[in-house]
C-alpha cells in the first residue's frame, strides 16, 4: 500500500497508514544502527548512536502502545524513503577509505533518518489531536522530542570535530 494508495479513503486510514510507515521505519533503523557503530571509528559517535538504538527500541515500544491505544495491530508497511536511506547510507559506506570522512558520512546518513521521523512524528501529533487522540499525540510527542534532541547531538559532533577532522 503506498503513501497515495487507494486503500486510504479517510483521515483514519491516513493516520494508521503514517503510524505504519514510522513503525517500519523504526524496526529497520534498529537494524541499521549496529552496523553503522561498526563502522565508525570516533568513541562519542559510537556512543551517540548506542544511546539512540535504546531510545529507539523505546520509540517502538511507544509506537506498539499507540497501535493499542488505538485498536488496532501493531505492524509495518514498507516505507521505500527509509529503506532509500539506508540503501545509500550502505553505498557511500562501501565508497569510503577515509575513517574520518566516514565518520562524517555516518553523522549525514543518520541525520538524513532523524530527518525523516521528525516529519512524520511532527504530521503524527498534528493527526492525533485533530482526531481527538491526545494519548497518542502524548506518545508521538515523547519520540518527536528524543529525535530531535538526537538531531541536535548529532550537529554539535559534526561541527565540533568530525567535519574538520575529515576536512
Amino acid at each position: 500500500m503506498g503513501f497515495f494508495s487507494k486503500d486510504i479513503h479517510s483521515m483514519d486510514d491516513l493516520f494508521v497508514h503514517t503510524m505504519r510507515d514510522i513503525y517500519y521505519a523504526e524496526k529497520q533503523i534498529t537494524k541499521a544502527l549496529p552496523e553503522m557503530m561498526e563502522k565508525t571509528t570516533n568513541p562519542e559517535l559510537k556512543m551517540n548512536f548506542e544511546k539512540h538504538l535504546g531510545e529507539t527500541q523505546g520509540h517502538v515500544r511507544r509506537l506498539e502502545e499507540a497501535f493499542e491505544l488505538y485498536g488496532i495491530e501493531a505492524k509495518g508497511v514498507d516505507c521505500p524513503a527509509i529503506d532509500g536511506i539506508i540503501e545509500e547510507t550502505n553505498e557511500i559506506a562501501g565508497e569510503v577509505d577515509d575513517p574520518t570522512v566516514m565518520d562524517a558520512a555516518l553523522i549525514a546518513a543518520a541525520q538524513a533518518v532523524e530527518h525523516y521521523e521528525i516529519t512524520r512524528y511532527g504530521t503524527l501529533i498534528a493527526w492525533a489531536n485533530e482526531l481527538g487522540r491526545s494519548d497518542c499525540a502524548a506518545l508521538f510527542e515523547q519520540n518527536l522530542a528524543e529525535e530531535k534532541a538526537t538531531d541536535q547531538k548529532l550537529t554539535a559532533l559534526a561541527e565540533d570535530n568530525v567535519n574538520r577532522r575529515a576536512a
